[in-house]
């Protein structure tokens, strides 16, 4: 409470966060591979699990509402490898589209303006879905989504951030022109609309010193450039 009340809300947006999430506690508490194979021998234990979860994380949400009053949501939830998703689209909308529903809707009944979701997989299956759960922002999108096509689909409905996958930056031996190229090359291919550039690591960090204040900086020269 002390920390949000020194931010200045008419120039920032006070953000909570949450992770892991509601697929990613199953999997924690499972093993991934149990857990996967448990959609489809026992269908009935993991709605009660993912029911369960989704009860706790509005029991957070409730108390965050409460005490911080966020401005915005930045939630994390993995949905994918790099390729394809963990789950079916319809095995996905059966089992989390409910739950995130839920959750999200109380979040934006309580005064939260914008939900942003980070999956720094492939989902873009999964988009219809995450605008039906009230997702503004998917933070983390990589490029093997095909992010101009899902900006010409669903741009208006939903916006994407992300487009400069972190392993193509973000690693031992990296270099300046190595980040000014990929920053680039997001920035011309996605456009200014419903697109805000940011690699796919959720949250403000890097795996090798430097990479992530550099991003930013190549960034800011970018959208000087597309904006003049």
């Amino acid at each position: 409470m002390e920390e949000a009340e020194k931010i200045d809300r008419d120039e920032y947006f006070v953000t909570a966060m949450v992770a892991p999430g509601i697929f990613e506690q199953c999997h924690y508490l499972l093993e991934i591979q149990n857990c996967l194979i448990d959609f489809y021998e026992e269908p009935e234990a993991m709605h009660e699990l993912v029911d369960y979860i989704t009860d706790w994380e509005l029991q957070y949400a409730e108390q965050m509402c409460k005490y911080i009053k966020p401005d915005a949501l930045f939630h994390h939830d993995d949905w994918g490898s790099q390729i394809s998703t963990f789950l079916s689209p319809e095995m996905f909308e059966e089992f989390y589209v409910p739950a995130y529903k839920k959750v999200y809707s109380y979040y934006k009944e309580h005064g939260v303006q914008v939900i942003v979701h980070h999956s720094d997989s492939y989902a873009a299956t999964l988009v219809p879905f995450m605008i039906d759960m009230g997702i503004d922002i998917w933070q983390g999108v990589m490029n093997s989504n095909n992010i101009p096509e899902l900006i010409r689909k669903y741009g208006g409905q939903i916006s994407f951030m992300g487009g400069i996958d972190s392993a193509s930056v973000d690693f031992e031996g990296w270099t300046p022109e190595t980040v000014a190229r990929e920053v680039r090359k997001a920035c011309e291919s996605c456009g200014t609309k419903y697109f805000i550039p940011c690699t796919s690591m959720g949250g403000p960090m890097s795996t090798f010193d430097g990479v992530y204040e550099k991003c930013g900086e190549e960034i800011d020269k970018m959208s000087g450039e597309m904006f003049r």
